[in-house]
């Protein structure tokens, strides 16, 4: 249900800046995780790991086995073709 806004300081108004400020909470938020993500991956490569790699391996998990394994036929086959 939409809440008509017919004065600045009506409950509409409240609801919007309400609305409004959550998000700019939830922009702050996801700016910081992203800094520490950041560290974490210049921690990696400090480490001796190939920041690439690591975010190569962040996508594959995030994916379901069958769709990871079809993806590795894939490029095998394409790989073979290619003669690599």
């Amino acid at each position: 249900m939409r809440e008509a806004i017919t004065e600045p300081g009506g409950i509409a108004a409240d609801r919007l800046r309400s609305i409004i400020e959550r998000i700019e909470r939830l922009e702050e938020e996801r700016k910081g995780l992203s800094e520490d993500i950041s560290d974490i991956l210049a921690e990696a490569k400090g480490a001796g790991f190939e920041v690439k790699v690591v975010r190569q391996i962040l996508r594959l998990r995030k994916q379901e086995p069958a769709e990871v394994e079809e993806q590795e036929t894939l490029l095998d086959l394409y790989r073979r073709a290619l003669g690599m």
